[in-house]
């Protein structure tokens, strides 16, 4: 696994950089969920970081990673990303925490919400473009400008490295863990997680979740090379946006340590949206939910196993979730 640098050496240097800034969130079993499904069902509580997201992890790595190796000074113009949201928030906690400046480019689809709680962490925030690539090229803009760094949202080493420390926890709260279920879209979480367990517990399945419209992952892991897809509305928005037409990271990564691959519907991670708030009291956002809505979706067959679902991030508005309660209802 070493060509893509997430090795085990670097996940365990990831989690050494993370300690104090990010939560090592708890890994609890669902009763309800176990019953239901003749499984023990878990519940990876990423909406525990101090932003909602577990995205904090491979921010709060690449910064620490950066300082280690080009000392303060290389950042003191900052540090600039392009993001859906949970990754933008990362990177301005992270930033502020760091004491490094941070610029944040959104598209016009996110949520105001969103853009609101970047610039509460004292960042700066644009909005520019009707898509992730069209906000890269303002990024690619102000690093030939103003010498700013990139920290990407997912196509890193050490980014993918933060992000592991998940399947580290995993490993350690539930060594026996038969299979761990993960959204999809950039493969930072996925390939991180998969890269941690498929070194510790080879014979861990892992299965990752695109939404079924919009799913660059799924097109680009079909086509064998990045592939654009056009950005489409959905519930689980952070699962949207393209994997970067010169992805070197993740691509080849989740083709490694995944398993298998499937497709959710609107309709089903609204049924898990809904059932995650009514009967675990958990309010996710709809990226956060796709593991159930898989396991629903597709009648997964997960019996007598332990299963891991990676409880994301909670950056939901009450307005999207009135939405996910009005697709149930239908």
């Amino acid at each position: 696994m070493h060509d893509h640098g997430v090795s085990l050496e670097a996940l365990y240097q990831a989690r050494r950089r993370i300690v104090g800034e990010v939560v090592r969130t708890r890994l609890v079993r669902s009763a309800a969920l176990s019953a239901r499904f003749d499984a023990d069902i878990l519940l990876k509580l990423e909406t525990c970081q101090p932003t909602g997201a577990f995205k904090l992890r491979g921010a709060v790595n690449m910064l620490a990673a950066l300082i280690e190796g080009l000392g303060r000074e290389a950042l003191r113009a900052g540090v600039v990303t392009a993001s859906t949201g949970n990754h933008g928030r990362a990177v301005a906690h992270a930033a502020a925490r760091l004491g490094v400046p941070a610029v944040v480019y959104l598209s016009r689809l996110v949520p105001d919400n969103k853009v609101a709680a970047i610039e509460a962490l004292g960042a700066e925030a644009r909005r520019v473009g009707a898509s992730q690539d069209e906000a890269f090229f303002e990024v690619e803009r102000l690093m030939s400008e103003r010498g700013m760094i990139l920290i990407p949202p997912f196509d890193d080493p050490r980014v993918v490295a933060g992000q592991g420390t998940i399947g580290l926890e995993l490993m350690e709260d539930c060594p026996s863990l038969d299979r761990v279920i993960v959204g999809l879209s950039g493969g930072g979480l996925l390939g991180g997680i998969g890269a941690a367990v498929k070194a510790i517990r080879s014979d861990c399945r892992v299965t990752g979740v695109s939404l079924s419209r919009g799913a660059a992952m799924w097109e680009s892991l079909k086509a064998g090379h990045p592939v654009e897809v056009e950005e489409v509305e959905s519930l689980g928005d952070s699962l949207g946006g393209g994997i970067g037409r010169d992805n070197h990271c993740t691509l080849p990564l989740v083709r490694e340590v995944m398993d298998d691959h499937v497709q959710v519907s609107e309709r089903a991670i609204a049924g898990a949206m809904v059932d995650l708030l009514e009967h675990e009291k958990r309010l996710v956002e709809g990226a956060a939910a796709v593991g159930l809505a898989a396991i629903e979706e597709h009648g997964l067959d997960v019996r007598g196993q332990r299963v891991a679902l990676i409880l994301s991030g909670n950056a939901v508005s009450l307005a999207t979730l009135d939405r996910a309660r009005a697709l149930v209802d239908r």
